[in-house]
């Protein structure tokens, strides 16, 4: 007995150890040599100023030579990555935390109720459904069937009022265009033939007549994946006619516009159409289907605001607006007198931003407080009902459903809980847990902490700082800061299976609420915007400087990270400040801030931006800060994996390609310069779970290699 209970002892211990057991960095992987990009001979002329622009031929992502660039730089980033001993490591903790169900709100279509879910490890998630509460569940739509790798997506899916009709869209490879198909709810019959080159597009049902979808004209010369793209046109589809009959309703040459959307109230009474040139404001029409013959009517005939119509009763509009409110109020009108002259407050404005929803008859007033949600419920005349008791500080969304509907769903989640679907009745007030994810991580173990810093010139930017609870602050936790700051999106809690690697192994996971975003509305969003862009990067260098300050970390520990608009945060930051980093990952970056609206969509940014064309002090500025023209010879950058993917149509990956190229050219230290190149990939959306996984396995791995702390086992 005694022999027995010893080994127990020891096989106790033994396995201690192994949870606890540490694999060092590995100091001897040496990056195999760059490519030899070449240098083209390329230059412009700005207002009188030459900028040289050697990496041009990057930009053309048919040619042979770019194909044959990105191979090469993958073998030099597959090489370097599958040297670090503990990259397999993490691949298979990830794999482990992300291998549990996971499912959306379910919403009510026709005879059935319709969720989202995944068993696991599904490259997409599937949509099932049920009658009833207590139905049996069936599978609906399985986007793992579009492709056989995962790497085509469902990019959207509309019902008609009665739900027996189904149209969804695909996006192949991670593209934004898309295809769409429709299908009879009861049987899943294909209905007519395939919409092709759609692109962002919302659709939206008439009846079982047809839907609204909007496109552009797809570049006949060039790249499908790059070429400017102009004049989006909204159209109209019949059921069981050829897409090249589809009826032009609004857009194209008469009225050019860069965005258009379309969508019907609930009764289908009215078409609402938005128009825009920019990311930021809209015209806002309607056309009212009860009046035979009756033309679009201009509710707002302007661009400089944002505006949407909420729902209708009869004649009585319902309308968001940030007129006159730059956090956003709701108000009410006639549709035979819609302008904002005759509007009348409903719910005002009020110092918290708003994002207004309704269901059940109501509305739904979601505010942002300090980033974090509070949710108020309002009937119908602007009279207040409840205040949403939500379960803690964090992120609640959904909300939304029918007018009839009795309870509606809701979903929330912080930085340490992982979403959770509320089910909540609309009459009393009162939630309760629908679906609770079982994730392999205790969240009693960490903790969030709000806190307000000082930017350059003074302005207080709030950050959640997340960590294990007891960590100490003495300046050598790995830390992760991460940050967006444009085009009015606000960065609220919420979790990440992927961020359990860090917080697990004592990390700091820091999230920076920069101006240019939509945290506090319109004012603060203006405040990074064009020539105070410079206000963004200030706010994240500031950022680091209270982690560094504040013995969370240090800037041998310190690593930045953000994508797109966020691409080019961290690429503005590195490049400013290369010693206050050790490492930076730009993701899918605008990092090419001259010639960034010259392909595909991008010249709709420059409201956030302004663009090089507009005036020699536009273009002064942006030339300062641009990060591809930022980089300096013989400088010291951080350890740097940019990101970016083939078939990313929204940020060309050229972005990348000539950053990565002119930073390998002119980094002088030791730090790696690497660019990690997804294929059959885009700008994120719809990304296979595989690539995720593998993704963040990298991204993790070169953290810990570079910051050299290694990699604690977790079993």
């Amino acid at each position: 007995m005694i022999k027995n209970l010893s080994f127990g002892v020891m096989l106790l211990a033994l396995t201690a150890c192994q949870q606890e057991k540490a694999i060092e960095s590995n100091p001897d992987i040496k990056v195999k040599p760059y490519p030899q990009t070449k240098k083209g001979d390329v230059t412009d002329i700005y207002f009188g100023t030459n900028v040289e622009d050697p990496y041009r031929w990057l930009e053309d992502d048919l040619s042979q030579e770019t194909k044959d660039w990105v191979k090469a730089e993958n073998e030099v980033t597959n090489d370097y990555l599958g040297q670090i001993p503990f990259r397999e490591n993490i691949r298979k903790r990830l794999e482990h935390l992300w291998n549990y169900e996971k499912v959306g709100a379910p919403f009510k279509e026709g005879d059935y109720i319709y969720f989202t879910k995944n068993d696991g490890l599904q490259n997409q998630y599937v949509i099932y459904r049920k009658k009833g509460e207590d139905g049996q569940e069936e599978v609906f739509l399985d986007p793992n069937k579009f492709s056989t790798d995962g790497t085509s997506s469902l990019a959207g899916i509309s019902f008609s009022k009665d739900g027996s009709l189904v149209a969804y869209q695909i996006s192949e490879g991670g593209s934004d265009w898309t295809k769409a198909v429709v299908i009879r709810a009861a049987d899943k019959s294909v209905v007519g033939d395939t919409l092709q080159n759609v692109k962002f597009s919302g659709l939206a049902w008439h009846g079982n007549e047809g839907f609204y979808y909007s496109s552009y004209d797809k570049p006949t010369a060039g790249s499908a994946l790059s070429a400017m793209t102009d004049q989006h046109k909204l159209y109209f589809h019949k059921l069981n006619t050829p897409q090249n009959t589809d009826e032009l309703i609004f857009g194209g040459a008469v009225t050019p516009r860069r965005y258009v959307g379309a969508y019907l109230t609930e009764d289908e009474r009215f078409l609402v159409v938005t128009a825009a040139n920019t990311t930021s404001g809209n015209e806002l029409y309607i056309k009212d289907f009860s009046k035979p013959g009756s033309d679009f009517v201009a509710v707002v005939n302007n661009m400089e605001k944002n505006h949407s119509i909420l729902d209708n009763d009869g004649e009585r509009l319902l309308i968001y607006t940030e007129l006159d409110a730059p956090n956003g109020r709701v108000v009410e009108t006639t549709s035979a007198k819609p302008t904002p002259d005759t509007w009348k407050n409903l719910i005002p404005e009020t110092e918290q931003v708003l994002s207004p929803s309704l269901g059940g008859g109501k509305i739904f007033a979601n505010y942002l407080k300090d980033a974090t949600s509070l949710v108020k419920q309002y009937d119908r005349s602007g009279k207040l009902e409840h205040e949403i008791e939500l379960p803690g500080v964090g992120s609640a969304g959904g909300f939304g459903g029918k007018k009839d509907d009795k309870e509606l769903y809701f979903s929330f989640t912080n930085y340490v809980n992982p979403g959770t679907i509320y089910k909540y009745d609309i009459a009393s007030g009162k939630s309760e847990i629908y679906k609770k994810p079982e994730v392999q991580f205790d969240p009693t173990k960490y903790e969030s902490k709000q806190v307000f810093y000082t930017s350059k010139d003074g302005t207080k930017v709030p950050m959640i700082i997340t960590y294990k609870k007891g960590i100490k602050l003495d300046g050598t936790n790995p830390t992760m800061l991460y940050g967006y700051g444009g085009f009015n999106i606000s960065l609220t809690p919420v979790f990440s299976v992927s961020n359990v690697i860090l917080l697990e192994q004592g990390g700091v996971y820091a999230v920076a609420n920069l101006r240019g975003g939509g945290e506090y509305g319109e004012n603060w969003h203006l405040a990074g915007t064009k020539m105070k862009k410079q206000n963004v990067f200030d706010d994240f260098i500031a950022a680091a400087e209270y982690l560094i300050g504040e013995k969370y970390t240090s800037a041998e520990k310190l690593a930045i990270s953000g994508g797109s608009n966020g691409g080019l945060l961290v690429g503005a930051s590195m490049t400013q400040r290369p010693e206050l980093f050790k490492v930076a990952f730009p993701a899918v970056g605008v990092l090419d801030m001259l010639r960034y609206h010259k392909f595909t969509a991008g010249a709709g940014w420059a409201f956030d931006y302004g663009t090089s064309d507009d005036s020699a002090e536009m273009f002064k500025y942006l030339h300062t800060y641009s990060p591809y023209h930022a980089l300096k010879q013989g400088t010291d950058y951080p350890a740097t994996m940019v990101m970016t993917a083939d078939h990313d149509d929204r940020v060309v990956p050229a972005h990348s390609f000539k950053f990565a190229a002119r930073l390998q050219e002119y980094n002088k230290g030791t730090n790696p310069v690497l660019i990690r190149i997804d294929t059959k990939a885009g700008h994120g959306a719809g990304k296979s779970t595989a690539m995720v996984i593998a993704e963040q396995t990298d991204k993790w791995a070169f953290m810990f290699q570079n910051m050299n702390v290694g990699y604690k086992e977790v079993k």
